[in-house]
């Protein structure tokens, strides 16, 4: 019940965030990309997100940096596919995603960028409530793989987040004034 609540709060915050500050988010997160050393990620994918409504839309470092987009399976669970050329479809959740064979396996990624509704001082995301990334990330292979949530700052929770037991921090969250990595 106090989740649904924060959610309810933050997607109402999320919406009052202009789209000058998505945009700086996004350029945050490429130059975060643009530090990282290239020998560690050069035959890697970056997984980000297709965007819903209000969230920051990082499609653009497509013209950049290879890409992975998640597809949610019949199992109710991600899997990673590369972004090619071939026309997307929507998945089990109506989002859209790859529809090609070329599904990555963790060490094919380099880090994963997940949208968040917030996230507090102990790294704590809070998402749409279906785990998607906290089941992805309790199989050790992904947990290893940065996870790094997008958000605007108005999103940062000044409190804690309420925490099921099956929560995974992040390892870091970027927003439009702030990185912490």
């Amino acid at each position: 019940m106090i989740k649904s609540l924060e959610r309810i709060k933050f997607k109402r915050i999320r919406s009052e965030s202009s789209l000058s500050e998505r945009e700086c988010v996004t350029g945050n997160v490429e130059n975060y990309i643009s530090t990282l050393d290239k020998k560690k990620w050069i035959n890697k994918f970056f997984a980000i997100y297709w965007p819903l409504e209000d969230e920051v839309d990082l499609r653009g470092l497509r013209k950049k940096y290879p890409l992975a987009l998640p597809k949610c399976n019949s199992k109710k669970r991600l899997d990673f596919y590369i972004w090619d050329e071939a026309p997307l479809v929507k998945d089990q959740e109506g989002i859209f995603a790859p529809n090609n064979t070329n599904l990555l396996n963790p060490r094919q990624i380099s880090h994963i960028f997940v949208p968040c509704l917030s996230v507090d001082k102990k790294l704590n995301r809070l998402g749409y409530g279906g785990g998607y990334y906290d089941k992805l990330r309790s199989n050790e292979d992904w947990k290893l793989i940065p996870c790094i949530g997008v958000l605007t700052n108005k999103c940062l929770s000044k409190n804690l987040l309420t925490k099921d037991i099956w929560d995974i921090p992040l390892s870091g969250f970027i927003t439009n004034n702030e990185l912490l990595i």
